[in-house]
């Protein structure tokens, strides 16, 4: 693809949107802009051979999409940075919290935005990534940016007004998944089984369940159940969690999570 495209922030997130786009041939090194004011951050990405820019600028006036990937607290800054330098720029938001009317209020409300929770898994092509957009983005641009992040994994369409919550089942959730998976190890090591060890069993039942979730047809319900003979091992560890209200104690974390973007986006 000859048509340009930029990245104000080039951490993390830009670096793993960056490599699926470009392990997919959706653009040429050449053709991708980065800009980011922490020398670190563009020793690393310039290692992928993208062009990088000497300011916020610059981006704006060579790419029709740009994607804003910082964190939440410096929007204001580098909105206010883009404001008089907009070109009918489309805009891509991946902070937590920011909604496309806050975006447009700084670069203007006829600007297209469309809004990303992507999450970390991105990195290695296995990214699950809820997409919403404003009302003046054609649905060319926004099929567009949803094939910049199916390069890296899954994409789901929401509406904006989920995109708060959204964060806790995809975006901050692989955090509760190592969490789990640090206690199971821990756990393990307690009884005498090397770390080592506990880990590769852990990823790999994790790995494996994900895959019976996704394709053996079962419901989790169904699929707990499969695993939990009357009287066995399995229903007596179930039986701490639940005493524990193991659930109620993930959804509430969930709620957290969401008050948090909705304090952020204010």
């Amino acid at each position: 693809m000859s048509e340009k495209i930029g990245f104000i922030g080039a951490g993390n997130m830009a670096t793993a949107i960056i490599s699926g786009i470009l392990s997919k041939n959706l653009y040429s090194p050449e053709n991708v802009y980065a800009y980011d004011t922490n020398p670190e951050a563009v020793s690393k990405i310039s290692k992928k051979n993208v062009t990088v820019c000497s300011g916020i600028d610059e981006i704006l006036a060579l790419c029709p999409i740009v994607f804003l990937a910082v964190k939440p607290q410096v929007y204001p800054t580098v909105l206010g940075q883009c404001s008089g330098s907009v070109k009918n720029n489309l805009f891509v938001s991946i902070a937590a919290g920011i909604s496309t009317k806050y975006v447009q209020s700084f670069v203007g409300e006829n600007c297209a935005v469309i809004r990303a929770m992507p999450n970390t898994p991105l990195m290695l092509g296995s990214g699950a990534t809820a997409l919403c957009k404003s009302a003046n983005t054609s649905d060319a641009q926004f099929e567009k940016v949803e094939g910049i992040f199916a390069a890296s994994g899954v994409v789901c369409r929401l509406p904006e007004d989920k995109m708060n919550a959204v964060i806790s089942v995809n975006g901050s959730s692989p955090a509760y998944v190592y969490l789990f998976a640090k206690a199971v190890i821990e756990g393990a090591k307690d009884q005498g089984i090397d770390p080592e060890t506990a880990a590769k069993l852990i990823i790999s039942t994790l790995r494996g369940s994900a895959d019976m979730l996704e394709n053996s047809g079962y419901t989790p319900d169904e699929l707990i159940k499969m695993v939990s003979s009357p009287g066995g091992t399995t229903l007596k560890a179930l039986d701490v969690l639940y005493a524990g209200n193991f659930e109620t104690v993930i959804k509430v974390a969930m709620r957290a999570c969401t008050g948090r973007a909705e304090e952020l986006g204010k």
